[in-house]
């Protein structure tokens, strides 16, 4: 059986989506450039972590909403092309790995664009105001994204702004049973709403906390809860008010920070309804005008006080509740009892965190990928395996790394994952080359199909008269047989011609002619001739049907004298008409 040529592996997804370069990486999928084979075009293809696809309910669901999501057709939205599973071979067996195919969008994403620097108060309002209009959209259509972030937010290089991944948050969060599993799949818990962070339904408003968060983000440079774990960030965002963002960045108005404030307030039904009044009162916040916020002062006052004009507020709020109220009891028993409550609501919060999520959740699910270059294969894939990812093989040629090492993974090492990514391990198939086979007395044909199929061009092919091999035969290789070259490396060969110089056999007796053209694979049909001859030329060759190029095999027709009686002389001639 021929060896194939080795080439660099390339996975190809439902016999059509070749997976090109690398491009990130993210708490539920890796993210690759390919090209749709049937349709020429660049995609980009989300492969899903692996602990997702062993459950058959997500693999259900995450399908329904990829076919949802691609319903969906706005300037402001990445388009979804394609979902299917992607079957791949691990160390424990065959393993189906969902993936969706979508638009490619070049530039970077959000958190990338924070990460090079901040962002002026105009650039946050026009990405916050894409990102509510994409929302509108997909709100009307009945889709709540789930997982706002600005992972999920591409910028391309002239600007636009396009939100991704709708729909695929519902699918995982719709399977997950805790929070330590919801946050290990969508992320940083830096953008759960409250209603999330405490395991409550969630709706189209939850989209719209997740993007007050962002534009918060967008205009301080930080987000407003930090913390050591999901639950930590958790709490906070259930309890604990966020600094104005005009604390952080004094220069900016009024308006625009009591719009922010209003967007995070924890009661969903107090906090913005909509997309469209969201982008409404950012509008007007950004024209220099304060926009009706309904009972954003008694939110406020909830909250606590946070700087001169929040204590402002709160106390003009105090006033008018005195104006309006009697109280029955006194003001230092009332505010007792309301600090108990709180910490009652708190801890209820903690408990519930705490015991509906495993241990897990207060470790860490990143991983970095290990640097087993030159490692052997096997020691190479225990080593990824004992982190909890998933390891893919695939074979490339190496100059320089020896058969059955590791020449590079995919992603790279030191490369931040999460715990059951699929990671791919090249391992090496030696060199980008072969010896050159014993092709010699094959057919050109067969002899070319074999060297083209271990990579090699056949360069010169030269003919050579050979009485004994066929046309076509193969009678000589170069580089000799054996020889080791590099793939796409040039072999000559030299074939038979078919044919054979027949020499000029006349002159030469009949039994030394015959010999001659025999040996040669040709055919002798001798033909007597009478003629005068000596006895010395008697059964000499004196002429012959074919002299030099002749197919092989051919009949060569020869005349050799037989002798015959001398001529009479004159005077018999003439005694005879006497």
């Amino acid at each position: 059986m021929n060896e194939k040529p080795h080439t660099t592996a390339t996975r190809t997804l439902a016999d059509r989506y070749e997976l090109g370069e690398f491009i990130g990486q993210g708490g539920m999928a890796t993210v690759y450039r390919g090209v749709d084979t049937k349709l020429g075009r660049q995609v980009a293809v989300k492969i899903m972590k692996a602990d997702l696809a062993d459950d058959e309910e997500f693999r259900e669901r995450f399908h329904r909403e990829a076919q949802n999501a691609a319903r969906m057709t706005h300037p402001s939205i990445v388009r979804v092309y394609d979902a299917g599973n992607d079957l791949i071979q691990t160390a424990a067996g065959a393993k189906q790995l969902p993936f969706i195919v979508m638009e490619y969008v070049g530039g970077r994403n959000l958190r990338q664009h924070l990460a090079e620097g901040g962002v002026s108060v105009e650039e946050a309002y026009r990405i916050t105001n894409s990102v509510l209009t994409a929302l509108e959209y997909s709100h009307r259509a009945g889709i709540v994204h789930r997982d706002i972030k600005p992972a999920n937010i591409m910028v391309t290089p002239e600007g636009r702004v396009k939100v991704m991944d709708f729909g695929i948050a519902r699918a995982v969060s719709d399977t997950s049973s805790s929070l330590q599993q919801t946050t290990q799949i969508l992320g940083t818990a830096a953008y759960f709403s409250p209603e999330q962070a405490k395991g409550e339904t969630v709706d189209t408003r939850t989209d719209l906390y997740a993007t007050g968060i962002m534009l918060y983000e967008m205009l301080t440079g930080s987000v407003p809860f930090k913390g050591e774990s999901a639950v930590a960030v958790a709490y906070q965002h259930v309890s604990e008010r966020p600094r104005p963002p005009r604390d952080l960045r004094p220069e900016l108005s009024e308006p625009l920070s009591r719009v922010v404030l209003h967007s995070l307030i924890k009661d969903k039904n107090r906090r913005f309804q909509s997309a469209n009044e969201f982008r409404t009162a950012l509008q007007a916040a950004m024209r220099g005008e304060m926009p009706q916020l309904g009972n954003d002062d008694v939110e406020t006052m909830a909250l606590g006080p946070s700087s001169a004009t929040t204590q402002a507020v709160t106390e003009r709020q105090i006033a008018r509740q005195g104006a309006r109220h009697v109280e029955t009891r006194p003001p230092r028993t009332w505010i007792w009892l309301l600090g108990c409550a709180l910490v009652t609501v708190v801890a209820a919060v903690a408990l519930w965190l705490i015991f509906l999520s495993p241990k897990e959740i207060f470790a860490s699910n990143t991983r970095v990928v290990p640097d087993v270059v030159n490692v052997e294969r096997e020691l190479a894939i225990k080593e990824i395996e004992d982190l909890n990812l998933v390891v893919v093989t695939a074979d490339e040629p190496s100059d320089t790394v020896a058969v059955g090492k590791v020449t590079r993974t995919d992603p790279v090492s030191g490369t931040e994952v999460t715990k059951g990514d699929a990671i791919t391990v090249y391992i090496s198939s030696g060199p980008d080359g072969h010896n050159i086979p014993s092709i010699e007395g094959q057919q050109i044909e067969d002899a070319t199909a074999q060297l083209e199929e271990l990579g090699f061009v056949v360069g010169t092919v030269t003919e050579r008269d050979d009485p004994s091999s066929p046309k076509g035969l193969v009678l000589e290789v170069t580089p000799a047989v054996g020889t080791f070259i590099k793939t796409g490396g040039s072999v000559a060969l030299t074939v038979s011609s078919g044919a054979v110089d027949v020499p000029d056999v006349k002159g030469q007796s009949l039994a030394a002619a015959r010999a001659i053209l025999n040996n040669m694979g040709l055919t002798v049909v001798p033909k007597p001739l009478e003629c005068a001859v000596t006895s010395e030329d008697s059964l000499s060759v004196v002429e012959q049907s074919i002299v030099g190029k002749a197919p092989q095999r051919s009949s060569v027709e020869i005349g050799y004298c037989v002798g015959t009686a001398p001529a009479p002389a004159d005077g018999d001639a003439d005694s005879g008409n006497n």
